[in-house]
């Protein structure tokens, strides 16, 4: 049996804000960990995923934790940033504001306690989004909202508004090997 919500355990529980960054594998995993723990624990999880399209094995497996449990994504467009032309980056830009602002808006209407905007760093890098408006929204996130931002690169600016921040570091990876991605494992 669940545990009641952490807001009325102990009155209104602040949320926090978490960031796992870094050239490491293993941020989306952190991220959806803390998802399936909050989740056991009867919290809403809301996870958008910014710049990934490809179907992913977590994808599938998150399907069985809903409806409290949301995975929200853009359509596949099956290229890199760097591999799209002016109009494709337009498209990819448009798709990706459209996903923040749903994210946003499900965080303001109390949808969710958990919010995983995963690669939103990628995103803000990429020159997908805007980093202004990713700071105001954290600024300015509901007090009970508990958020969390991944990506390969964090600014000083946002590791100073986040109150975790967890680098993930690649030591050694199989790509260096010429080992290619593999399902289950990698996506």
């Amino acid at each position: 049996m669940r545990d009641k919500k952490p807001q009325e355990r102990k009155g209104i529980m602040k949320g926090l804000v978490h960031i796992y960054m870094g050239d490491g594998k293993g941020k989306t995993t952190a991220a959806i960990g803390l998802g399936v723990r909050a989740c056991g624990r009867g919290m809403k999880v809301l996870m958008v995923q910014f710049l990934k399209s490809i179907p992913t094995g977590e994808m599938y497996s998150l399907k069985s934790l809903g409806p409290d449990f949301v995975l929200r994504r853009g359509t596949e467009s099956g290229k890199f940033t760097w591999q799209m032309d002016r109009d494709e980056k337009n498209r990819a830009a448009a798709e990706q504001q459209e996903l923040f602002n749903c994210a946003a808006d499900a965080a303001r209407n109390g949808e969710c306690d958990l919010l995983i905007l995963d690669e939103v760093l990628g995103a803000v890098s990429a020159g997908m989004l805007d980093r202004e408006q990713l700071v105001s929204f954290i600024k300015n996130k509901p007090d009970k909202l508990e958020l969390v931002l991944t990506g390969r690169i964090a600014d000083d600016g946002l590791v100073g508004l986040a109150d975790y921040v967890s680098e993930i570091r690649a030591v050694k990876h199989p790509a260096e090997k010429g080992i290619q991605a593999r399902k289950g494992i990698e996506f």
